[in-house]
This record gives C-alpha cells, sequence and structure tokens, in this order.
C-alpha cells in the first residue's frame, strides 16, 4: 500500500514546484485581477462596484480613442510590415544573393534588441533639437520638424520604430515558409512557361498563405497590447494623439491608482484580443 501510494505521488513531487509557482505568479494575479474589475478600493478595503468599472470605460471617450490610435497603427503599420517582410523573405530565400547566413541574422538582429533600448535611440534620432534625422533634412534645406509635438508626425515615429523592429524577424517566419515551398511546384510551372510574376502570385503567394496570416494575426495582437514604444518616445501625446488601450490603462492603474477600472479594462482588452485569435483560428481551419 505505502509503496502504491508513493508511486501515485511521485510525479505531483516533480509538477508540484511548477504548479506552485503557476499557482502564484499566474493563477492568483488573474483571480484578483478579475475581482478588482468589479471592485474599488477605499480606505484600503476592496469594496464591490458591479459593472461599474465597466460602464465607465465603455462610456469614456479617451477609452475609445486609445483603440482608435491602436487601430489607426494596426491598419498603416502591419500591411507596410508584411509586405516589406514578403520582400525580404524572398530576397533571403533567392539563390542569386551571397552571404545568405549574415544577412538572415542582420535582418533578425533588430527584435533582439531590447525595446527599451531600441525606444531611447529613436527617440535620440528624432530629437526636435539636434536629432540626426532634423540634421539630415537640414543638409537639403529642409526646416526641423518637430516630430513629438505634432500628433501625425509623432504616430508616425511610432509606426516607424515598430517596422523597423519587426519586419526581420517577421521576414524570417516567410522565409520558412518559403522553404518548405515544393520545388516541384516550380519546376512543373516553369514546364507549362510561367514567368516569375506568375509563379509569385499563383504558387509563391497561395502556399505562404497559412504563413502570412500567422505573421498578420500575430502582429495584430502585439499592436493591441502596444505599450513599451509610446510610453518611451511620446508618453501618449502630443494631446493623447499616441496614447494606446495598454498605455492608457497603465496610467489609470498606476498614476491615478484606480486599479478596478484598470483590470476591467484590460479584460475588455483580452475579449478583443480573443475575438481576434478566434478570427485567426477560423481563417487558418478554412485553408
Amino acid at each position: 500500500m505505502g509503496y502504491t501510494l508513493r508511486k501515485k505521488l511521485s510525479p505531483l513531487i516533480f509538477v508540484g514546484p511548477f504548479l506552485a509557482l503557476f499557482a502564484i505568479f499566474m493563477l492568483y494575479p488573474i483571480i484578483y485581477s478579475v475581482v478588482l474589475s468589479f471592485s474599488k478600493y477605499r480606505a484600503g478595503d476592496i469594496v464591490f462596484v458591479g459593472l461599474k468599472n465597466y460602464t465607465y470605460l465603455l462610456t469614456e471617450p479617451l477609452f475609445y480613442k486609445s483603440l482608435l490610435n491602436n487601430f489607426i497603427i494596426l491598419l498603416i503599420q502591419v500591411p507596410i510590415m508584411i509586405l516589406l517582410a514578403l520582400v525580404f523573405g524572398n530576397l533571403l530565400n533567392s539563390a542569386l544573393i551571397r552571404g545568405k547566413g549574415f544577412f538572415r541574422m542582420f535582418t533578425f538582429m533588430p527584435v533582439l534588441i531590447d525595446a527599451v533600448s531600441y525606444s531611447i535611440i529613436f527617440s535620440l534620432f528624432f530629437n526636435e533639437n539636434n536629432g540626426l534625422v532634423n540634421n539630415v533634412l537640414g543638409v537639403f534645406g529642409v526646416s526641423p520638424h518637430h516630430w513629438f509635438s505634432n500628433g501625425p508626425l509623432a504616430m508616425m515615429v511610432i509606426i516607424l520604430a515598430l517596422t523597423w523592429r519587426w519586419t526581420g524577424y517577421n521576414s524570417i517566419i516567410i522565409l520558412s515558409g518559403l522553404q518548405n515551398i515544393s520545388a516541384d511546384l516550380y519546376e512543373a510551372a516553369d514546364i507549362d512557361g510561367a514567368n516569375s510574376v506568375v509563379k509569385f502570385f499563383r504558387i509563391t503567394i497561395p502556399q505562404l498563405k497559412p504563413v502570412i496570416m500567422f505573421c498578420v494575426f500575430n502582429s495584430i495582437n502585439g499592436t493591441l497590447q502596444l505599450f513599451t514604444e509610446p510610453q518611451l518616445l511620446t508618453q501618449g501625446g502630443p494631446a493623447n494623439a499616441t496614447l494606446t488601450s495598454v498605455l492608457y490603462l497603465y496610467q489609470i492603474g498606476f498614476k491615478n491608482f484606480n486599479f478596478g477600472v484598470a483590470s476591467a479594462g484590460s479584460y475588455i482588452l483580452a475579449i478583443i484580443i480573443a475575438i481576434m485569435t478566434l478570427i485567426q483560428f477560423r481563417v487558418t481551419k478554412e485553408d
């Protein structure tokens, strides 16, 4: 009996530490944030307020403004990045390119740079007083731009930063998809007299569709959770022109100390991301 019991309990000895850490650092914060989303702090106590936090956010114009900013970045940055990733992925897969290993490493390097570090670099490049970009523009007689004091320009800087960092990452994913396409398809197309353009649109793109959709939806989910670049480059300004939803919830939680509303907002955002993920599963399943 004792041996049988030890045999049954022995797996728990190995998984027990993981389960304990998971419960402390993952499960407990999730449960606590759910409780907070229906509550409000008063004199150190948690007071249940029902759906007030959710109704507050759903009637708050600034919350919708932050979501709109997310979708503006998404609609501009993601298509540009995916198109560039397709171009670079095909170039890295081309037989005409020498030293592919070096170029692949060079393409992937931006994503290895810490987000804080590269955000600081971009802030120095686009500094209004003595930034590299304004200095280069000055050489051509162009007056300095106030990159972070103008809403559209500040948004453009964030889009450029995101594109610079994540294009290489998606290029490598697309490259792996290209290398999995059977060469027989291209050989058959050559026999039929198809040119490079026809092969690209009739073979490459259809075969890459699942990979492209993965890159697109992965980028969409990342954009909806965008925080670091707006926080470090613009702090959401000017006049909330670059305020994203996660940055907005961060300001509510850690500047206004309204953790209930911030928790409620995080679950609203989680629902939006879950819907996008379900759409991704549906699209990829059809493929």
